[in-house]
């Protein structure tokens, strides 16, 4: 996300064009305040260059039609591989002519293609970021594979039971892989500033410079914040987030002239207004002729897209917010797969388990492993197991510890404990020390995704909604570790535990894994 400090801009993406502009020292409250002569000078200067990148809304038009083709390679390779194996097999020949292979796969095409467009694979507002544009894939691919059953039930065709067990499949296969690919080089381009939606957001002043942090610190964001419009601070000029300045574009009555002017795609309106919904009402007839979306920042920001449904009663739109599962079917898949992936790590970990543990044992003197109390769902306690990466002395050395603490809240954390051993910092490093708790998750202390299992101690000093975390098993990985890890603070580790909790999902899950595996490599937060 490009930084707007002490500048302004142009455009967006590639060809910025800067004009730098004297830095103001930001006020107490975090926004810098206006300088005689500056306000008009601000406005103006964010005008976008006629050499500026499309628009967001061109660039999404572009990047779904690669998706289009993409998608249609990746099916026409499948269906050109089931055609081949046939024709390999004697099977085509014994089932039908050429020409009825020929018309079978082209209706498999046909109804892939029409499908994928019915289930709005390609969505704006999926592509590209969160698992929906995966989960929506998945869908397509079942969809399509149950309807081809159907047909050939009716028509009793035997050539197309094999389009139904080939050709969906490695589809799929193909087409997640093409998606994961694209998304891949997405993201690469985000980091550019290419590729990104201009937005506005508006709203009081803490609540636009969280929904600006939240933005800009987020990788998958798709969206470049070009400027902001405070309610009831109409005198201020830039509004600082700690990281980043970010100009304010005008007043709330002039807003949509402001963003027609810099180029927006869409204005987010951050939290309550002081004027209440017909503003935003009004805002959103007065956006409509510069085809300007208007984005609500939910107030729920524990909730997820999945569990918000919206419900119109004779034009009062409701919002419905499901509850979340804290038991049930979902919880009976998520521990199937709990036993199945841990109990295959440990059969094919054993070699490295073992050799781990002659190493630390080599190391320094002590056990291999090292267990300790934490506390698991609905605040029963269990013995974790960890390779030991600390003297032996290490728990009673901590008291002397206590004042180089650099964790937050009740976490004690040291960038350089002293107690870290040599092949502990190994094992920190890249996460190895974690591996003995597949040992839990068999068990069912713990789940492989889940919430940071936390010490007795640290539980003692929860308060409110923090004992939330504990509606569900801790997991050997979870937001936390894909999001920094020991890096994160204390309020962040709290809001994305307890996401987590209330919006987990089998295919989230999956993701989580996933990203751990990158996050291991990288070692970023370890220590």
């Amino acid at each position: 996300m490009t930084e707007l400090q002490n500048a302004t801009f142009r455009g967006t993406g590639v060809g910025w064009e800067q004009t730098q502009t004297p830095p103001r020292p930001p006020s107490s409250d975090g926004i810098t305040q206006e300088e005689p002569g500056t306000s008009a000078e601000t406005y103006e200067t964010l005008e976008a260059s006629p050499k500026a990148p499309a628009s967001g809304a061109a660039w999404s038009r572009h990047y779904r039609r690669i998706l289009v083709l993409s998608d249609t390679v990746a099916i026409t390779i499948a269906l050109m591989a089931t055609s081949l194996t046939l024709a390999a097999s004697g099977r085509a020949s014994a089932t039908g002519s050429g020409t009825s292979l020929l018309l079978t796969a082209l209706f498999v095409f046909v109804v892939w293609e029409s499908m994928m467009a019915l289930f709005r694979t390609r969505d704006s507002r999926v592509v590209g970021v969160g698992a929906g544009e995966y989960k929506r894939v998945v869908r397509c691919c079942a969809a399509t594979a149950g309807l081809l059953a159907v047909a050939v039930l009716i028509v009793d065709g035997a050539v197309g039971r094999e389009y139904i067990f080939l050709t969906v499949p490695l589809g799929g296969l193909l087409v997640l892989f093409s998606r994961w690919g694209w998304r891949q080089w997405l993201t690469r381009e985000r980091k550019y500033g290419h590729y990104l939606s201009r937005v506005v957001v508006l709203g009081q002043a803490e609540d636009v410079r969280y929904v600006i942090r939240q933005i800009t610190t987020k990788s998958g964001a798709a969206y470049e914040v070009v400027g902001a419009v405070l309610d009831g601070d109409a005198h201020q000029t830039m509004i600082n987030t700690g990281t980043h300045s970010v100009p304010v574009i005008g007043a709330m009555d002039h807003v949509a002239d402001a963003v027609g002017t810099i180029g927006a795609d869409a204005v987010v309106v951050a939290g309550h207004l002081s004027r209440g919904s017909a503003y935003v009402r009004e805002l959103g007839w007065k956006l409509e002729s510069t085809s300007t979306e208007l984005v609500l920042a939910s107030s729920l920001t524990n909730v997820a897209g999945p569990r918000i449904h919206m419900r119109p009663v004779e034009g009062l739109p409701l919002m419905h917010v499901e509850l979340p599962y804290f038991t049930g079917g979902r919880h009976i898949a998520k521990r199937a797969v709990d036993i199945l992936v841990s109990g295959l790590a440990l059969v094919i970990l054993t070699p490295l388990l073992i050799s781990l543990g002659l190493l630390i044992k080599k190391g320094s003197p002590g056990d291999a492993l090292f267990c300790q109390q934490r506390v698991g769902r609905q605040g029963d306690t269990f013995r974790m197991y960890k390779f030991r990466s600390m003297v032996e002395s290490a728990e009673q050395a901590l008291p002397d510890l206590v004042d180089g603490n650099e964790g937050a809240g009740p976490l004690f954390k040291m960038k350089h404990d002293p107690r870290i051993t040599r092949i502990g910092a190994w094992l920190r490093k890249f996460s190895l020390d974690e591996l003995p708790q597949f040992y839990n998750v068999l068990r069912g202390d713990m789940s492989l995704v889940g919430p940071r299992p936390p010490l007795p101690r640290e539980v003692a000093d929860y308060q409110g909604h923090v004992h939330r975390r504990l509606f569900i098993k801790p997991g050997i990985t979870g937001l936390w570790q894909v999001n920094g890890r020991s890096d994160l603070d204390w309020e962040e580790s709290v809001r994305l535990d307890l996401y987590y909790v209330e919006n987990w999902s089998i295919t989230g899950d999956l993701m989580i894994m996933w990203r751990t595996v990158k996050v291991m490599l990288k070692h970023e937060g370890a220590y």
